[in-house]
């Protein structure tokens, strides 16, 4: 009489990448911003002339306020946004923190999928903010420049001035070829502007900026010396003592 036993898994290895994580559901925000950026990135991969041309008209409100680009009105996720304000599920506060959130991440997409006419630099459930550059580092040691770039945008004081120093990272994610998960933050940029949102966005990204290890740098563990473990926020500086 056979039986069938289940089969055990083989141990994973020390070196083995963890296994990607699913994000929480987004929000209206972050699902507008998912559900446009997808739509023209298809026109854009497949060369279609009206995908190029809003690309192009999207890129050039990189880095500027949302009510200082007319030009894009109608180009954007805003239609989800107007209409969750005009049904009163969100006040004109929150439908214009939506807003900008939406106008920021869509226009730094357009800008980082500039020139890459095969891949896609918009990935659901793709990397962080914070994974993402640390992806710009492939060595196991932290490159400082680029570090220092991550912190000058984690501690921005308003959305034109984080806007503009995540055009900066933004540019050498394009060059490298970096997808984002721009749903994601989308969802980011408009928690950040609520009051004690900035904080909880800075630990997000500094989190997923340590948590992130290319395979061939994840160190085997048992040679590690001790304290290799202890969580490091690159936006402060400070070692995070809340697990």
């Amino acid at each position: 009489m056979t039986t069938n036993t289940p089969a055990i898994p083989a141990p994973a290895s020390p070196h083995s990448p963890p296994p990607p994580r699913r994000r929480a559901p987004l929000t209206l925000v972050g699902a507008a911003v998912d559900q446009r950026i997808t739509e023209l990135q298809r026109g854009y991969l497949a060369d279609r002339s009206g995908a190029v041309a809003t690309l192009a008209r999207l890129r050039r409100g990189a880095g500027k306020p949302a009510n200082t680009t007319p030009d894009l009105w109608g180009l954007g996720a805003d239609e989800a946004i107007h209409q969750a304000h005009a049904d009163g599920a969100l006040s004109t506060e929150q439908a214009e923190r939506a807003e900008e959130a939406a106008h920021i991440a869509l226009t730094l997409w357009a800008l980082h999928q500039q020139s890459h006419h095969t891949q896609r630099m918009h990935l659901r459930y793709g990397p962080e903010l914070g994974a993402a550059v640390r992806r710009l580092m492939p060595g196991t040691e932290v490159d400082d420049p680029i570090r220092k770039r991550f912190v000058r945008a984690a501690t921005a004081t308003t959305p034109t001035m984080l806007a503009q120093r995540l055009r900066d990272i933004v540019t050498l994610l394009r060059r490298e070829a970096i997808a984002l998960d721009y749903g994601l933050l989308a969802d980011q940029l408009h928690q950040w502007q609520r009051p004690g949102g900035a904080e909880q966005v800075r630990r997000s990204w500094g989190r997923s900026f340590h948590a992130h290890r290319n395979p061939k740098d994840v160190p085997d563990p048992a040679g590690a010396p001790e304290g290799a473990n202890a969580t490091h926020d690159p936006t402060t500086n400070q070692k995070d003592d809340t697990q």
